[in-house]
């Protein structure tokens, strides 16, 4: 009695297989500067929630005199040195990470769901809608960011420290991402395929998040990537300026802001010098994956750069 060997299909290939398989994960491994962005971001995401389970903020943040040495330079006891206050800068640095990431996460998100929306909608519907949304987001792209930015702020209260920063940096990045997503969607409603799914009957919601929103998801990731890095030095020079973090808080714009003020001039380097280092580094990781990322979802910017 024999048995049929049945193929293997798609729907029986496991989630790891088809993740191994995917063009666009082997595109992205093979350039190393991807790796090498991924790498560093990987790397500040472990120091972000080492730091948040194992120092305690209050701690950190409270002025501790006669604990420790003030302005003590880096040494086997301190590896980052001392500031002003006789505060570690070490465990300061370290839960900065998280409070970059955790506060750039919510500001990519949130300004990825509003640009999203709105993008989709004025491409979508168009006439009327299209140009009251995206003369709105030229109205908010004709002024500089970190400007429209440091106006926004002042209109929230101070007590919501770096949430204030979110909520300003969302509605800057907003227009950025809503024209992004409206030129990749008036493409894709442009295919038969979407006149056949309109004509079957497919209501509107349903067209736009099953059909419309899947195909726009690449030029989104890399949007969203590249603002990743540049939502954390924006949240960093709005906390350097006196706009972002209360006073305390571990935050790498406040660290550099009282480094250059008060340490930079004493001689202390090590008070800005760190928080610095780990800022830069976190931007470089985000802005080569981002670039990996382009490079892996339009092979056609490859082969012109290369």
């Amino acid at each position: 009695m024999s048995t049929e060997t049945q193929q293997p299909t798609d729907v029986d290939r496991s989630f790891v297989d088809r993740i191994r398989t995917s063009p666009f994960l082997n595109e992205l491994l093979s350039n190393r500067i991807a790796v090498v962005g991924l790498t560093i971001i990987a790397a500040m995401f472990i120091i972000a929630i080492y730091a948040r389970f194992t120092y305690d903020l209050g701690a950190i943040v409270d002025t501790k005199f006669g604990t420790n040495p003030s302005q003590e330079a880096p040494s086997s006891e301190f590896w980052f040195g001392t500031d002003g206050q006789a505060r570690d800068i070490f465990p300061r640095v370290l839960y900065g990470a998280w409070f970059a990431l955790k506060f750039g996460t919510a500001t990519v998100l949130a300004s990825t769901v509003l640009g999203i929306a709105a993008g989709t909608l004025a491409a979508y519907y168009g006439d009327l809608a299209d140009n009251v949304i995206m003369r709105s987001m030229d109205v908010l792209l004709s002024f500089p960011s970190l400007l429209l930015a440091l106006a926004l702020v002042t209109i929230f209260p101070e007590s919501l420290g770096l949430w204030r920063a979110v909520a300003a940096l969302t509605l800057v990045y907003t227009p950025r991402f809503a024209r992004v997503v409206r030129g990749a969607a008036l493409k894709v409603l442009e295919d038969e395929y979407i006149d056949a799914t309109r004509a079957l009957g497919a209501t509107d919601p349903r067209l736009l998040i099953r059909h419309v929103l899947p195909n726009c998801l690449a030029p989104i990731t890399v949007q969203s990537t590249l603002n990743y890095g540049l939502a954390i030095i924006d949240i960093a020079a709005l906390s350097f300026l006196g706009f972002g973090a209360s006073p305390g808080d571990p935050s790498w714009g406040m660290m550099l802001s009282e480094g250059v003020e008060r340490g930079l001039f004493s001689g202390a380097w090590w008070w800005s010098f760190f928080p610095g280092l780990f800022l830069a580094l976190t931007v470089l990781g985000f802005n080569l994956l981002g670039d990996g990322m382009r490079d892996a979802l339009d092979p056609r910017m490859r082969d012109t750069v290369d």
